[in-house]
């Protein structure tokens, strides 16, 4: 009996493994068919007529973020041709943000920045009720919604909004990196997202022949796309507003491109509960969001695999083989798509990291069927079909 069942495991254990391996190459072309598109990109944007148009940048806000001054400091000093505006929000007069706007706005008095106090409650999720209220104090009809942890360069204005003068364009999103905190828990934060996150992202965009969703880190659409599905009261009660919102303007038939610049986020020094929590309610928004392709994950955990089978046939050679081709193939992923496509400068010195790293992300593959309350703000939520149900 138990021959039998170390045997069924060693065989899992290849297959798994064997998948992937294939998931690793996958990714490794789905990044070098993103980085021959952005040089493609980069002509066909030079030759599209027309100015830039003026842009109403959104930013809700709930308390005090790393680096948050340098963040909100970055999109002030762009070099952008047409004129643009910062619209912030906050539910709350006392938010410790609101001092923050206060010192960017004497800073910087040439640009339109203005302060929205959100004072209704629209919905269960806060940030899309703020947006739909501060939407209204924006004047230009192209928007842009981004987090408040955002850092960019001086020219991702003008990156983010050329692809919208081409009208079959409905949407364009960022991807980003992650910039750790000096904890363990910050750091594996910002490697899942450089070697597990942004790989899958960009699987995604080749397998599905582009993206259908977007990334929180960058939203720029047109107002008419967003009053075509309902304005912002339409994402009131979801908790991925972000990837609803990319994939209802892809379901209006426009598509959702990925920009060539990529922006950076700055980490909180999370704990291990942290990052846990945080990497949980992570997974049952994309679990709840992506059903199908949340069950795929399963063979896209390669590296854990592999050492399931070798340690389960540790007196064979060739799962050790497997195991070497495996981690050589999970390597080259965090290398080519962190170092290579986000420009994460960290990312190398903690590959080190790459099997702990791998093994939570089993293990909170794992936990998220093990309910559907998340945890998010300070309050306990139930998840269903994408919505939000507070509990009580």
């Amino acid at each position: 009996m138990i021959h039998t069942i170390i045997k069924t495991i060693q065989i899992v254990g290849t297959i798994g493994a064997l998948a992937g391996a294939g998931y690793y190459v996958v990714s490794l072309w789905s990044a070098w068919a993103y980085l021959r598109a952005i040089e493609a990109r980069i002509q066909e944007h030079s030759m599209l007529a027309g100015g830039l148009p003026p842009v109403s940048i959104l930013k809700p806000l709930k308390g005090v973020d790393p680096q948050i001054y340098e963040c909100f400091r970055s999109h002030c000093d762009q070099d952008y041709p047409a004129d643009y505006e910062i619209i912030f929000g906050v539910s709350e007069a006392d938010d410790p943000a609101v001092a923050i706007v206060r010192r960017l706005q004497l800073e910087f008095p040439q640009r339109r920045i203005e302060l929205v106090v959100c004072s209704e409650r629209l919905g269960v999720n806060v940030k899309v009720s703020n947006l739909a209220q501060m939407v209204r104090s924006a004047r230009y009809d192209c928007l842009l919604v981004n987090d408040s942890d955002i850092h960019v360069g001086p020219g991702y204005l003008r990156h983010v909004v050329t692809p919208l003068k081409d009208p079959g364009v409905g949407m364009v999103t960022c991807l980003y990196r992650g910039n750790a905190a000096p904890t363990l828990g910050s750091c594996l934060e910002a490697l899942g997202i450089s070697t597990d996150f942004v790989p899958g992202v960009l699987v995604a965009r080749s397998l599905e022949g582009g993206l259908h969703f977007g990334l929180g880190s960058t939203l720029v659409f047109r107002r008419g796309e967003l009053q075509a599905l309902g304005g912002f009261e339409s994402l009131l009660d979801y908790l991925a507003d972000d990837y609803e919102l990319g994939k209802r303007i892809s379901d209006l038939g426009r598509r959702v491109e990925l920009s060539e610049t990529v922006v950076e986020t700055f980490l909180p020094p999370y704990k291990l509960a942290q990052f846990f929590q945080h990497q949980l309610r992570w997974a049952r928004a994309i679990r709840d969001s992506r059903p199908g392709g949340y069950i795929g994950l399963l063979f896209t955990f390669g590296l854990p695999w592999a050492l399931l089978a070798a340690l389960t046939n540790y007196r064979e050679i060739w799962p050790w083989d497997l195991l070497a081709v495996v981690v050589l193939l999970r390597v080259a992923v965090a290398v080519v798509v962190g170092a290579k496509v986000l420009g994460d400068r960290q990312v190398l010195s903690w590959l080190f990291m790459l099997p702990v790293r791998d093994v939570i992300a089993v293990v909170v593959w794992i936990a998220s069927f093990g309910g559907n309350t998340i945890n998010w703000r300070g309050d306990a939520f139930t998840l269903k079909n994408g919505r939000l149900i507070q509990r009580s």
